[in-house]
């Protein structure tokens, strides 16, 4: 059965721009070759870390919206305990109400980002 996921990771700061693009490619890939659909993603960028991890306080943060068969996520969390890259991750299976908020918050940012452009273009 098919289910929609959302799945977080925190990579090392200590990457290069190239490097945590790789990082992310490499996701990416993995959840397409897995017949994972993509719904969204976001990079939210360096961010302060709740809690030093690793002796770090700073780490990269990554967001996937995808959906996946649940026999596939086991696979998923495997590859980020692999890769020395990932600090912390954590994905869960979204339920109705998550999806709908989801979807109304991306409709809400796409039109904020319109109205941003618009009064680009005005003071122009």
């Amino acid at each position: 059965m098919i289910n929609q996921y959302e799945t977080v990771f925190i990579a090392t700061p200590v990457l290069s721009e190239a490097q945590m693009k790789e990082a992310v490619d490499k996701f990416r890939r993995i959840i397409t070759d897995n017949k994972g659909e993509l719904i969204h993603e976001e990079n939210w960028g360096l961010k302060k870390l709740a809690y030093p991890i690793n002796k770090k306080s700073t780490g990269f943060y990554h967001l996937f919206e995808f959906k996946s068969e649940g026999a596939f996520i086991n696979k998923l969390e495997t590859e980020y305990r692999r890769d020395e890259r990932i600090m912390r991750f954590l994905t869960f299976k979204m339920d109705k109400h998550a999806v709908a908020y989801s979807e109304k918050k991306r409709k809400m940012s796409g039109k904020a980002t319109e109205n941003k452009n618009e009064q680009n273009q005005k003071e122009k």
